[in-house]
């Protein structure tokens, strides 16, 4: 029998193997399924479409996670603080409106708990936080090679240079988050 309280968040903060790579290390998250959304093309989007800029999907990861063990607050806190939500459709080096910051609700208690999270992570800022809240229209699961994808290839110059030291922040700023206790 399954006692847990799962709810599901939809965020997307730059790469979505980036995003996939923190919260596979966060404590009461149950599944990560790397994807897209938030787009106006007719049909399940390709990499090769979103990619283009010309579908509006946002590169975006779907989890699954226990109320009980971490709420959707802390999820939430963990995402703003693991991405720069300051910068319009841009993380880093990537940059067009798939790469935007965006929380997508699935519903009014979602919408109230992020509203909240943006305006207490204000003032952590320097600059304006630039993340768009909106509701969930359609999910799509992204291509196979797209799950899993940091731990799969972990050696890989974008993982090593790119997400390794958001992985490194991570694990600082949220140690007690974390599956794994890191000293």
């Amino acid at each position: 029998m399954n006692n847990k309280n799962i709810e599901t968040a939809t965020l997307g903060g730059g790469c979505f193997w980036c995003v996939e790579a923190v919260f596979q290390e966060i404590k009461g998250v149950e599944t990560i399924v790397s994807g897209y959304s938030g787009g106006n093309a007719p049909g399940k989007p390709t990499y090769r479409e979103v990619c283009s800029g010309l579908t509006g999907h946002a590169e975006v990861i779907q989890l699954t996670f226990d109320a009980d063990t971490i709420s959707f607050k802390d999820i939430l806190t963990v995402f703003m603080t693991s991405h720069d939500p300051t910068t319009l459709n841009r993380q880093g080096a990537d940059r067009g409106t798939q790469y935007r910051s965006v929380i997508y609700y699935h519903d009014e208690k979602q919408k109230e708990v992020a509203e909240e999270v943006l305006k207490e992570l204000a003032s952590y800022y320097q600059d304006p936080i630039v993340t768009e809240l909106s509701p969930l229209d359609i999910f799509y699961e992204a291509e196979d090679y797209h799950q899993d994808y940091y731990r799969n290839n972990q050696s890989q110059g974008y993982c090593s240079a790119v997400i390794t030291p958001k992985l490194n922040k991570l694990r600082q700023m949220h140690r007690d988050k974390l599956k794994v206790t890191v000293s």
